[in-house]
């Protein structure tokens, strides 16, 4: 009886030993504001700024990007969404790349998702103020402020 007891209490604190080392490491989701100017010819440049709401802090970040292809014109896009995958504020930081349909969003819809090397996806959406015709690839850096 006095070894069964024992076995008993190895396996609860092993049992909260292990929930809690998970709970620590799971990835949670935020909350993303962000505002996104571009405009170009042939090779599009655009900027931006933005805040990650994580935990109940809010993050300030800068955001800048590059295009190639078949960019004219200029357009503010004022996007609203969720950041996956974030363990800690830091890991929104990175280079993002269009994942998914996002790819319609150079064509004019009103959604993009993008993911970093990281893993965090950012799914966005949000109205287009301007006027932009692009088939253009590119690529998105976000930096904490």
């Amino acid at each position: 009886m006095r070894k069964c007891f024992g076995w008993i209490i190895q396996l609860s604190v092993a049992g909260l030993l292990a929930s809690g080392l998970a709970t620590a490491t799971q990835a949670e989701t935020g909350v993303v504001r962000v505002v996104f100017t571009k405009g170009g010819f042939i090779i599009g440049v655009g900027g931006g700024e933005g805040v990650l709401i994580f935990r109940g802090h809010r993050y300030p970040f800068t955001v800048s990007g590059m295009s190639i292809g078949a960019t004219i014109g200029a357009s503010t896009t004022q996007f609203t969404g969720r950041a996956l995958n974030i363990r800690s504020p830091g890991d929104i930081q990175g280079t993002y790349s269009v994942i998914g349909a996002g790819g319609a969003l150079a064509a004019g819809a009103g959604g993009v998702q993008l993911q970093n090397e990281k893993g965090v996806i950012l799914q966005l959406h949000g109205p287009k103020i301007g006027v932009e015709l692009s088939a253009a690839v590119g690529g998105v850096q976000i930096a904490l402020r």
